[in-house]
């Protein structure tokens, strides 16, 4: 029987790999399994260093599994449209299957693949993989999209409830072909002409992903309603790379923690997984807003913002890049962003609300920057939860929030612990003043061993004047205010 082509792009696992166990059916096992690496991803506006040594390791580990199978991993580079094409006409395959994946490059770069390859008498299918329901499964009665997370959360359950998820697929049987197409080796980052990773990556692979859902459903997901906030605490799952690369499928998530239920559960632990539970839901909401909504990946979900006169402050963004604001809790998260490719989402929301409300910069240049340094960074959830922190995207109350990062760091770091951990100079401060280190006293910075304006620089903006001017620079009586229009 010919081979089927299946092309690896977020779904870097064996098992419950919706494409993957198709065309493992349809051929008798006979796959071929490919991955690209794409030059237009790997030098785009997403490009991140750490991000692609994850995405090698995890590689290596697919290669790794598909080999224990007596399968292997073909490697390419170069174009997808026509490194699929060329691949299909030399391997004599009879069709060609992906998982869907709704980035507007992605779409674009898939329906001309499609294309392509129909034109050549190719079968090509694509499956949901990514997400439990996607695109249109959840609209509104009138069949338009949800843009409130809250009514798109209720009928995304109601949904759940009246289409119980299928049980997660094994790993397919796949066979040992008589002849195999060239392969290339795995590539390092020098190779691809990418700066060194310094960020040290979790074990790579879905056996280890596994683990760590394990781990977080069994000892951590109780305690999750309490402690997801809590910066210092290891209260969340830490599953947001995993679930980028996917290594591990969000059916196995989700049916992991609703497992927890059977039996005696309590009402906390009830809570607890609602409300990490509504974290996939989140996941979920910005992908189909950016299906639905593609423009947000270039401007403001509410367009009107686009408008808005940023303010230009080089020097300042570069003190909030590096972790030099002078507001602990900011400078603290930056150094975490640094220094392991990831970030507290409490942490996520504090650091992008002091760029866009505090400093008034544009939003978009703190999403440029997670993109380039976060192991889980994903277009569509990392747009949506910059634009919900500078209120141009899809929130019922916009521009008026805007965090104190003084007083959110005293509520969800109240020891200092977190800070001390990410901010050195400031270990031996006086947990009175750990948020306020601008506030101690000569002889208390002595004792300290740490000289505020120069070991430790002084808040760069006053958050009480900052606050004023993020109000009337929003517009609390214009436009900017008001506007809920939105278009595609």
């Amino acid at each position: 029987m010919a081979p089927i082509i299946h092309w690896f792009r977020r779904d870097l696992r064996l098992a419950d790999n919706s494409a993957l166990s198709a065309a493992a059916q349809a051929s008798g096992g006979a796959v071929l399994p490919l991955f690209i690496f794409d030059p237009t991803l790997l030098r785009g506006r997403c490009a991140s260093p750490p991000r692609t040594a994850w995405l090698i390791a995890n590689l290596h580990a697919l290669a790794a599994e598909l080999e224990a199978q007596g399968s292997r991993l073909i490697v390419r580079h170069g174009p997808p449209v026509a490194t699929l094409v060329e691949l299909a006409r030399s391997s004599g395959a009879q069709a060609v299957y992906w998982n869907r994946d709704d980035t507007p490059y992605a779409r674009e770069r898939d329906r001309v693949a499609t294309q392509e390859l129909t034109a050549l008498g190719l079968e090509v299918l694509s499956f949901k993989d990514v997400v439990i329901f996607e695109r249109d499964e959840v609209l509104k009665p009138s069949a338009e999209p949800y843009t409130v997370f809250t009514p798109y959360a209720r009928r995304w359950r109601e949904r759940l409830a009246a289409q119980p998820l299928p049980q997660c697929k094994p790993s397919p049987t796949l066979a040992a072909l008589a002849q195999w197409p060239a392969t290339q080796p795995l590539p390092t980052l020098a190779e691809l002409g990418l700066p060194a990773n310094h960020v040290p990556l979790p074990p790579a692979g879905t056996q280890a992903a596994m683990t760590r859902l394990h781990h977080f459903v069994t000892t951590g997901l109780a305690n999750y309603a309490t402690q997801r906030d809590s910066l210092a605490l290891p209260g969340t799952s830490r599953l947001s790379p995993d679930l980028r690369l996917g290594t591990l499928s969000v059916r196995m998530a989700l049916q992991s923690a609703l497992a927890q239920l059977e039996g005696a559960a309590t009402p906390a632990l009830e809570t607890a997984i609602t409300r990490w539970v509504n974290e996939l839901i989140w996941r979920e909401f910005y992908t189909q807003i950016l299906y639905h909504f593609p423009y947000v990946l270039r401007g403001a979900f509410r367009q009107s913002y686009d408008l808005l006169p940023w303010e230009q402050n080089v020097e300042q963004f570069a003190a909030w890049q590096s972790g030099r604001t002078g507001y602990p809790v900011v400078d603290a998260a930056m150094n975490q962003l640094q220094q392991e490719g990831w970030m507290h989402n409490r942490a996520r929301m504090i650091v992008a609300s002091f760029l866009s409300k505090d400093l008034l910069l544009d939003w978009r240049w703190g999403e440029r920057h997670f993109m380039h340094l976060l192991l889980d960074g994903d277009p569509a959830n990392n747009n949506g939860g910059w634009q919900w922190a500078a209120g141009t995207g899809t929130d019922a109350q916009p521009y008026f929030r805007i965090f104190n990062p003084t007083t959110q760091g005293q509520k969800f770091d109240p020891e200092g612990t977190y800070v001390r951990r990410y901010l050195p100079a400031l270990a031996r401060v006086p947990t009175r003043f750990i948020h306020t280190p601008h506030l101690l006293p000569p002889a208390e910075q002595v004792r300290a061993d740490v000289q505020i304006g120069r070991d430790y620089p002084l808040p760069m903006v006053d958050h009480r004047v900052q606050r004023q001017r993020a109000l009337t620079f929003f517009g609390k009586d214009t436009a900017f205010g008001k506007d809920t229009a939105t278009r595609k």
